[in-house]
């Protein structure tokens, strides 16, 4: 199934897409929902962000390739961090190059859509707590990384966690080819075969640490090829069977 969160007419509504069509839904895509008789094309609708996090945990390094580039050493256990959810921006909106920041980097990632309130269950009950899946963009000013020694200045402008277009549910997350084009070039191109901790451990992982809600946001690390974007890229995140999320720097 593939979510969508839309807007039509000013009103905000969550549907199902099946080719280029969207049907409205009626209900909880959390719980019970039925289909109306509502549908539109997609070029009748403006798509949102998908979900309403009440937060966004992101992973560090997790991907075996982007560890052999930086020629670091291979975490133990996750290394998570927060951004605020002021930062969403979804499939089409614009990324705003911040004037604190002189180098912006693009990071793409799979994110998992929690499903239910979620505290301290085993990787083998994660599944039955997961949703689906979403594109991500883990944007970074990272000369302010560098600069702070620590992450959220660098990780929480608004416009830095581009996210959508759909939750897509019912798929094996763990071997999917994940890349990210920028003005049509293929800069980051890997597999989610390459994480060093699964979706299923790392949401477990994190549930120990706090409460997760339904609708949050999990993205669970970038693989190698991280760069620079300027103003007027265009950058896109394409991830086999989850979808392609375009946003544009400004």
């Amino acid at each position: 199934m593939k979510y969508v969160r839309f807007k039509k007419d000013d009103q905000i509504s969550y549907g199902i897409i099946e080719q280029e069509q969207v049907t409205t839904i009626q209900g909880n895509i959390y719980g019970n929902y039925s289909l109306t008789d509502k549908t539109y094309q997609l070029s009748e609708i403006e798509l949102l962000v998908p979900c309403e996090p009440s937060k966004i945990v992101c992973v560090g390094l997790n991907y075996l390739d982007h560890a052999q580039e930086l020629g670091m050493e291979i975490p133990k256990e996750p290394v998570i961090f927060l951004k605020p959810t002021s930062a969403l921006i979804g499939p089409g909106d614009k990324i705003e190059y911040p004037q604190m920041g002189q180098q912006v980097d693009y990071e793409a990632e799979l994110a998992i859509v929690i499903k239910q309130e979620t505290k301290g269950i085993s990787a083998a009950e994660a599944k039955d707590h997961i949703l689906g899946y979403t594109c991500f963009n883990d944007v970074t000013a990272r000369d302010l990384q560098t600069k702070d020694g620590q992450w959220t200045r660098a990780k929480s402008f608004d416009t830095f966690a581009p996210v959508g277009p759909a939750i897509v549910s019912d798929i094996e997350a763990n071997n999917l080819e994940i890349k990210l084009l920028k003005n049509g070039e293929v800069k980051q191109n890997s597999n989610t075969e390459q994480m060093i901790f699964t979706v299923e451990e790392i949401v477990s992982f994190i549930s120990q640490v706090m409460t997760l809600e339904a609708g949050d946001l999990i993205a669970t690390g970038t693989p190698p090829g991280v760069g620079p974007v300027e103003v007027g890229d265009q950058i896109v995140v394409e991830i086999e069977r989850v979808g392609s999320l375009k946003n544009v720097v400004v």
